[in-house]
């Protein structure tokens, strides 16, 4: 389910005179790609000049509205009370969609996007441009982007839903090769029609295993009858699985189920080894209407005051230095003691076509 919170709309004639802001005294007409690469030592007062006289900034997002979109607008309103911030929340493959739509439309309302795969599919589209932080500089190697096109807000770790008052710690699955068990058979479920739900699943395999092996175990898994489930969001999975609908489900976010045990509800988290890892990306959209606002956006999310916003709503911060919480640290890879299989998100989409195929002819 979408959520709208207003509709950008400004005046193309507005747009291109903001463009030519006085900086410094001096009427420069600067280009979209000068302000979104701009690196001087006044970086901060340049981008907050621009995106002053522009006004407004848009937000396409799929983070979850009240646990996080809210509040880091908010604060990101309360830092800049010149700017005026409207959002959208969609799933990523929405989003997607509709810059599709706008890029084609010729009319972008979207300033900043920012999703799981979101970026790659409109990178390979060709409706992204270059942009540049000097907060990148702060984040490994593996989450940074060589050709700018997109930067890591949040990492998201998947593994198994499972509830706790049907299946007790003692028959808890240890290993892949233990899903195979007959007694499982028709108890999994996994959602179908997203790149984070059944392809990541089997990239995870096959990236981690090779073709052959993983391949071999896909098979066996078809026979284990595994539920497609397309009702709704890998949040709404987890809620069936509490519900006693299914044992398990696979692919979930792993935090999903530790903040519904956390309220008391009888549902846990398992991971299984290798356990898969992605990152959700900040990108920007060609001919966007606020270039300075979404630089300066671009700065707030990536700085650790924004991500520890994140971590408020119960996300994994991309920033090296903005710990997970203690609720959710224990589901960290390496704290869990399990290898991660971080898969980036070009890998994800190139991938993803090759997975969905062996998920259609086993698994559809």
């Amino acid at each position: 389910m979408t959520i709208w919170r207003k509709t950008a709309c400004r005046a193309d004639l507005l747009a291109a005179a903001i463009a030519c802001t006085v900086l410094g005294g001096t009427a420069q007409a600067q280009s979209q790609e000068e302000i979104l690469n701009y690196m001087d030592a006044d970086r901060e007062a340049f981008l907050l000049r621009g995106a002053e006289a522009e006004g407004a900034l848009t937000i396409y997002s799929a983070m979850i509205v009240d646990q996080a979109l809210q509040p880091l607008t908010k604060a990101f309103m309360d830092k800049y009370p010149g700017i005026r911030v409207e959002y959208w929340r969609g799933d990523s493959e929405d989003i997607a969609q509709r810059v599709l739509t706008e890029m084609r439309a010729g009319n972008v309302v979207a300033d900043v996007v920012e999703g799981t795969s979101v970026s790659v599919n409109l990178i390979k589209a060709g409706v992204s441009q270059k942009f540049d932080s000097p907060l990148l500089a702060e984040y490994p190697e593996a989450y940074r982007d060589p050709d700018h096109l997109w930067a890591a807000t949040r990492i998201s770790y998947y593994c198994i839903a499972y509830n706790t008052d049907e299946v007790s710690a003692e028959e808890l699955p240890k290993t892949y090769d233990d899903l195979l068990d007959p007694k499982w058979k028709g108890q999994f479920a996994w959602r179908i029609g997203s790149e984070s739900g059944t392809p990541l699943f089997i990239t995870n395999l096959r990236t981690a295993w090779g073709e052959e092996k993983a391949d071999e175990y896909l098979q066996k898994l078809a026979a284990q009858e595994v539920v497609n489930f397309g009702a709704g969001s890998a949040r709404t999975l987890v809620d069936r699985v509490i519900a006693g609908e299914y044992l398990f489900a696979l692919n979930i976010f792993c935090h999903h189920p530790l903040i519904s045990k956390a309220q008391g509800a009888p549902v846990d988290s398992l991971e299984l080894d290798p356990v898969v890892s992605t990152t959700a990306t900040l990108l920007i959209p060609k001919n966007i209407r606020h270039p300075y606002a979404a630089a300066l956006f671009t700065d707030f999310l990536l700085s650790t005051d924004g991500q520890k916003i994140l971590l408020g709503a119960d996300y994994f911060p991309a920033h090296p230095d903005v710990q997970p919480s203690d609720m959710l640290a224990p589901i960290v890879p390496a704290t869990a003691e399990v290898s991660e299989n971080f898969v980036r998100p070009e890998a994800l989409v190139s991938n993803g076509e090759e997975s969905d195929r062996i998920y259609q002819e086993y698994f559809r």
